[in-house]
């Protein structure tokens, strides 16, 4: 009987000690790789700017909470957040097995193609045939760098992995590389559109891959912070239907980034 009386003192002392430090999520810390316009970047007085930025601080605004942007390399974004130098990852990551297995995610933010990137005239497609003994660029620990490996290097390609996009368009255009495979947005919007992707154009058509390059894109989670999630999936509803996401997309793109 003191044994379980012991055991009833400690069961419901850590359940008080747990309930006395629940997290009150006054502050959420985003972890960001800042190189991914128009999703997230820098101005060039060195703000923080982007689709997934104002997404961030509107949803802190409806958790009345104080939103901290910390930088990180994409590929070492899931490691981070799981060692807790931040919260949640909001840098156009997308919902794989893979991650999932790992993390949790906040419902779905937007889901954008996966596109391959070559000089204009190049006959270059993205099939495992055309791209044998091609040089492909990606970002590390990006699900194109996946998608590449799973599919096109055991055919014969050879992937390149860089620390960050900046990296990749700039071996791209110095013909380091024959081709970069990312984001169809960021890869328009991001460098297409400037000076410095006068030269280049899309390849072939968009790719979808349920496996590697997941169903959509979303905030990035600890499988224990249950509680996050919930009130971020309801700041991600109410901004659906207030209409509130549509005014912030407007503000980036021409067409519904949201998605099927």
């Amino acid at each position: 009987m003191k044994s379980m009386l012991a055991t009833l003192t400690i069961v419901l002392l850590a359940v008080s000690s747990g309930s006395a430090i629940a997290k009150d999520w006054s502050t959420v810390r985003f972890g960001v790789d800042a190189s991914y316009p128009p999703f997230e970047s820098k101005s060039a007085d060195g703000k923080l700017v982007g689709f997934d930025i104002d997404l961030g601080n509107e949803i802190c605004r409806r958790l009345n909470a104080q939103c901290v942007w910390v930088e990180n390399a994409f590929d070492g974004m899931i490691p981070a957040l799981k060692g807790r130098k931040f919260d949640g990852v909001l840098s156009t990551m997308s919902m794989t097995p893979a991650r999932q297995a790992q993390i949790a995610f906040s419902s779905k933010v937007f889901r954008i193609p996966t596109r391959l990137v070559a000089k204009k005239g190049a006959t270059i497609v993205p099939t495992s045939e055309a791209l044998k003994g091609k040089r492909i660029g990606v970002e590390q620990g990006s699900i194109q760098e996946t998608y590449a490996k799973t599919y096109w290097e055991p055919a014969g390609a050879v992937i390149a992995s860089y620390q960050d996009q900046d990296l990749v368009y700039s071996d791209l255009i110095a013909g380091r590389i024959d081709a970069s495979l990312q984001n169809a947005v960021q890869a328009d919007v991001g460098f297409l559109r400037t000076p410095r992707g006068k030269d280049f154009a899309f390849a072939g058509n968009a790719l979808y891959d349920a496996k590697t390059l997941g169903s959509g894109t979303a905030i990035g989670l600890r499988k224990e912070d249950t509680d996050l999630k919930a009130k971020i999936d309801q700041a991600i509803a109410d901004m659906r239907a207030d209409g509130k996401y549509d005014r912030i997309a407007k503000k980036y793109f021409d067409f519904d980034v949201y998605g099927q």
